[in-house]
Formats: structure tokens, C-alpha cells, sequence
């Protein structure tokens, strides 16, 4: 292999600063358009029926496409934020006029438990309501001091928010419109064999689509299922409840269940046995078992990933990168099985 020549080399430097220099500048919306992406490489199939439908007209396709993305992912998760909103400022307003007290719960609780277990919790002074309020109160300060500073920049969050949708839906129109050619050609731009780009774009798209999908449906699914026992139950805001079980489910496993278990056991402890037993039994064997039957059935088998490494990719990656972790990190995990094993298989390694 002959080496690099100078020019050779500078083109290069200017080739990974320009690339760095134009990433840097989409960084501000990189979750828009990571989004985009997604969003595109799941309706993907949709904008190629309809494609036929309309004789190949790309644009109308397109727009088409992005009309149903709109109706059935956007209004829903507009409608159901604000919803979120209405119930959450109810809950303050009855924490604020005293129909909810600390006090309250703190009585009912201290009252259900045996003599052995408050004598260990006093050991620790956590039977003193007083040093509980000190210490809510010193929370919920600081608490109050960071929503105040989120509610003077209100404004430019929105902005941000209504300017990000409007980078997704336009960046979105094109993906799908042209999303065929653009892969063809960052394949082509790959240096590599043309059977491992080929197994590795598989692998990246088929990750993507079963990641998305299942932790999706099994987010539905779940927070559906808590809110309907939270309003059988008669628990204050089950939609705020339901949506929180739904975000805290993208983690595997024990997600859900940070928001059932507590009321399950507040319910016990203060004398409401039967609906402590049957939120408990309803948690564990209707809602774990949604996540512990749908997610390696949608997500493992597609991927074709053992469920530990799903579990951990999944927790990994929201730990880095937030709400898109549960995306990137499976993906990468895929995709690092995926080089692993060319690299063994492989007994040499070469372009065409």
C-alpha cells in the first residue's frame, strides 16, 4: 500500500476539519435531527406504499407521509403533554389550598406501622415530621429556585421547542423524499467492502426500527395499563402517572415500577389493604410481565441481541445521552456485535 503523499494528507486534515466544523454547527438541534432520522427510517416503508399509490410522485409522497406522522405522533404527544399540564397544576393547586399535606400522609403512615419498625426508623429521626418538613422544605427550595429560572426563560424554550419541530418536519419532508439516495451515498463514502457495509446498514436500520418500535409499544402499553389501575384506584392525575410510567419504562426491568410500588406500598401501610394487594399483584404480573414478555419479543429478537445486553445498552445510553440513549445506545451495541463478528469471520479485510 503506497503511503499517503503530502497533498493527500492535507485533504484529509481539511476533510475531518470541515466535518467537525459543519457537526459543531448542527449541534444545537442535533436532536432534531437525530429524530428526523429515526422518524424517516420508521415510516419508510409507508413513503414507498404510498409512492406507488401515487405514481412516483416523490414530493407528494412525501407530504403525504409526513401529513400521517403529524396526525398520528405529533397531535398525540401534543395532546397528551398538555393534558400532563392541566393535571400536574391541579396536584400543586391541592398541595397549595392544603387539600394535600405532608402532614397527612405522614400520620397515616406512622400509624399503620408496628411498634419495631418506627423504633428503627427513630433511630434515624425519621419519625419526626418536623425533620421531614426541614428537609422537604430545604428540597423543594431549591427546587422552586431552578423552576423559577426554567419560567423566566419560558419563552425562549418555546421558541426552541416550536423551532426544533419545524427543523424535524422540514429536515423530515426531505429524508423521505430523498432518504434512498443520501444512503447510497454514505455507502458509497464508507471505505469498506461492500458485503460489510451491507451487513453493517442492515444491522443499523434493523436496530433502529425494532428499538423504537418495541420500547415504544411496551411504553404504551405499560402507562396505559398504570393509568387505568391508578384511576380504578381512585389516585390523584392517573394521566400524569400513566405518562411517567410510560417514560420510566424505557427502562428494562424495573422502570414502571419507581412509580407503582411506592403508591402499592403507601396503600398497605396506611390500611387500604385491598388496593395495596391489588395494585401490587395488577404491577407485577399485568405490567412487569407486558415488559418482561413484549420487549425481548419486539427488541431482542429483531436485534438479535441477548436481553442483558439490551438492558444495559438501553441504560447506558440514556445515561449519556438522555431520552435518545434509548435509541443510540442499542444501536451502537448492535453495531458493535455486528463489526466483532465480521472481524472474526472475516480472514481478510479489503475494498472493493
Amino acid at each position: 500500500m503506497q503511503p499517503f503523499s503530502f497533498q493527500q494528507k492535507m485533504f484529509l486534515l481539511l476533510l475531518a476539519v470541515v466535518t467537525i466544523g459543519f457537526g459543531w454547527i448542527l449541534a444545537p438541534y442535533g436532536g432534531a435531527i437525530f429524530w428526523g432520522v429515526v422518524l424517516a427510517i420508521l415510516f419508510a416503508p409507508i413513503y414507498r406504499w404510498l409512492l406507488q399509490r401515487t405514481r412516483n410522485r416523490a414530493a407528494l409522497a412525501s407530504f403525504l407521509t409526513l401529513l400521517l406522522i403529524v396526525v398520528i405522533v405529533i397531535l398525540p404527544l401534543t395532546m397528551v403533554s398538555v393534558s400532563i399540564v392541566n393535571q400536574a397544576a391541579s396536584v400543586v393547586e391541592m398541595v397549595r389550598s392544603g387539600e394535600i399535606t405532608v402532614a397527612m400522609f405522614f400520620n397515616k403512615i406512622m400509624a399503620a406501622l408496628p411498634n419495631w419498625l418506627v423504633s428503627l426508623l427513630d433511630r434515624f429521626h425519621l419519625t419526626s415530621l418536623a425533620y421531614l418538613q426541614d428537609k422537604l422544605t430545604e428540597a423543594a427550595a431549591q427546587v422552586s429556585q431552578e423552576v423559577a429560572k426554567r419560567a423566566i426563560n419560558a419563552g425562549l424554550y418555546t421558541f426552541d421547542f416550536l423551532t426544533s419541530l419545524c427543523i424535524l418536519l422540514y429536515l423530515l419532508f426531505f429524508l423521505l423524499r430523498d432518504g434512498d439516495k443520501l444512503a447510497k451515498r454514505i455507502r458509497e463514502a464508507v471505505p469498506l467492502s461492500r458485503k460489510y457495509k451491507q451487513r453493517l446498514f442492515q444491522n443499523f436500520t434493523t436496530v433502529i426500527r425494532a428499538t423504537v418500535k418495541g420500547n415504544i409499544l411496551v411504553a404504551i402499553a405499560q402507562g396505559a395499563l398504570g393509568g387505568l389501575a391508578f384511576w380504578f384506584l381512585d389516585v390523584s392525575a392517573p394521566v400524569l402517572w400513566g405518562v411517567l410510567m410510560a417514560f420510566l419504562s424505557l427502562l428494562p426491568a424495573v422502570g414502571a415500577a419507581i412509580v407503582w410500588a411506592p403508591v402499592a406500598i403507601y396503600f398497605l401501610a396506611t390500611g387500604s389493604i385491598w388496593q395495596g394487594i391489588s395494585l401490587a399483584v395488577f404491577g407485577v404480573f399485568v405490567i412487569g410481565l407486558v415488559d418482561n414478555f413484549l420487549r425481548p419479543v419486539l427488541v431482542g429478537q429483531d436485534t438479535k441481541m441477548p436481553d442483558y445486553v439490551v438492558l444495559l445498552s438501553t441504560v447506558g445510553g440514556m445515561a449519556l445521552f438522555g431520552l435518545n440513549g434509548f435509541v443510540i445506545g442499542p444501536v451502537v451495541a448492535a453495531l458493535f456485535i455486528a463489526a466483532w463478528d465480521l472481524f472474526i469471520t472475516a480472514s481478510e479485510f479489503h475494498t472493493d
